[in-house]
């Protein structure tokens, strides 16, 4: 196998790997924290699920990464092609791990003091966007990688 396609295969694992850990973990953090915010404020379920299920969205930038690179990744392809590949894996990858964990960090809380009944739903929602935002951006620099070949 050649080396280009090697990194590249390496970049887009890396990708979709990375940002599915991030929203695994980000999701089971709302979903842990909902599970004790439930006892206090059934009602509010509606809620805990939304913020419970933001998180998941970083593993869907990982996902469609790999969908709008997987045309670059052919046995011929150059060295500089598979190393931007390697590179916005691991730009997309990094960005969606850390953003996933902390945005579930955000959004546990909010679903703590949703359960404590404070009625922070909207505020936790605009919070929460914060961190995305930064998977967003490794999101958009991997397109403008891809558009660059």
């Amino acid at each position: 196998m050649e080396p280009a396609i090697l990194i590249a295969y390496i970049g887009i694992g890396l990708m979709v790997s990375l940002t599915g850990t991030g929203s695994a973990i980000g999701t089971a953090l709302g979903a842990m924290t909902t599970v004790g915010a439930l006892r206090k404020n059934k009602k509010a379920f509606g809620s805990y699920i939304v913020l419970s299920a933001l998180p998941g969205t970083q593993g869907l930038y990982g996902f469609a990464g790999f969908f709008i690179m997987q045309d670059l990744l052919v046995a011929d392809m150059s060295f500089l092609q598979g190393a931007a590949v390697l590179g916005a894996g691991l730009a997309l990858g990094i960005a969606g791990l850390f953003s996933g964990i902390y945005q579930g960090r955000v959004c546990a809380n909010g679903i703590d003091s949703i359960g404590n009944g404070n009625d922070v739903f909207g505020q936790t929602l605009i919070l929460a966007v914060f961190p995305e935002l930064y998977a967003i951006m490794a999101f958009a620099a991997t397109y403008l990688i891809r558009t660059s070949f």
